[in-house]
């Protein structure tokens, strides 16, 4: 294990989690419906990730996006499919229930990882995946409330996340900004005929803009590149900071007291995550010292 990149992956995949947190801030803030706020969330997301990759490959430029092959295409696929899984299963069951599914995505994860790169995971990393799922759990209730049908898209969603993170585990020659480049534009067009993405003013445009900057474009982009260097149950793990992270903002912001329940709960899954880095931080140096020559 190249500890570098192992304490690279961990930073960058910590600020895409931070990233993707800002989208209850921003839905709080944009008064449209979801559809057209997806929209624009996905193409100015791609803007901003093309902007990127221009500055950074200049000749090169987007010309990637057509080479990327097979996994790229099926990252920017499975990567826009979970999306819309995802906003619809809000209309068909509660937030706690679709905040509780996708807090599984490290077991889907580890079990993807497992079957297909036989990378098996340590025993902190389930532990910890464990306890951020009892710390959602608390956040949210365990109300049964809810619908069949979103819990199943729900599911989807998250097993969609977990394959996306298995795939640019496995395949890191990727160009991974151009594929979440094109990730964030098929988001966008495909939510394009169930919203009504030319009747927002100017000022809510504004904020779309920043939030598909913010939430789409710096998170896809931190994201992809910090996930090839983790396994992708500790890539899934990392991500439950998005749920303690999201009421902070809006507390922040609007300054809404959060619950008990959400204070201890984001607490657990804080705590989980911070003894699993500074674990696995370790490990990874032990494992290093220990295969350098004596």
């Amino acid at each position: 294990m190249n500890v570098p990149e192992y304490r690279l992956g961990l930073i960058l995949v910590t600020g895409s989690a931070i990233a993707w947190s800002t989208a209850g801030l921003f839905t709080r803030l944009i008064p449209t419906d979801t559809w057209t706020m997806l929209v624009w969330r996905g193409l100015f997301g791609a803007l901003g990730l093309a902007v990127v990759i221009v500055a950074l490959r200049r000749g090169d430029s987007l010309r990637g996006m057509w080479r990327m092959g097979w996994p790229g295409w099926l990252f920017a696929i499975l990567s826009s499919v979970g999306m819309v899984f995802f906003i619809t299963s809000l209309r068909h069951t509660t937030v706690a229930h679709v905040a509780v599914i996708y807090a599984t995505v490290p077991f889907l994860a580890a079990a993807l990882g497992w079957l297909l790169l036989r990378e098996r995971p340590t025993a902190s990393a389930l532990l910890a995946s464990l306890a951020a799922l009892v710390g959602v759990a608390i956040m949210v209730g365990l109300g049964v409330e809810g619908g069949l049908f979103g819990d199943l898209l729900a599911f989807g969603m998250t097993l969609c996340m977990a394959a996306i993170m298995v795939i640019v585990r496995r395949f890191r020659d990727i160009p991974v900004m151009p594929a979440a480049c094109l990730s964030a534009l098929l988001s966008g067009f495909a939510c394009w005929p169930l919203g009504d993405p030319l009747a927002v003013s100017a000022y809510d445009l504004l904020l779309l803009a920043l939030f598909g900057i913010v939430n789409s474009s710096l998170g896809l982009a931190l994201f992809t590149l910090g996930a090839r260097f983790l396994p992708a149950i500790e890539t899934a793990l990392i991500g439950a900071l998005d749920s303690p992270l999201a009421p902070l903002w809006v507390w922040l912001a609007f300054g809404e007291t959060p619950s008990g329940g959400t204070l201890v709960g984001g607490l657990t899954v804080f705590v989980a995550v911070a003894v699993h880095m500074t674990i696995g931080a370790s490990t990874a140096a032990k494992t290093v010292r220990m295969r350098e020559p004596a």
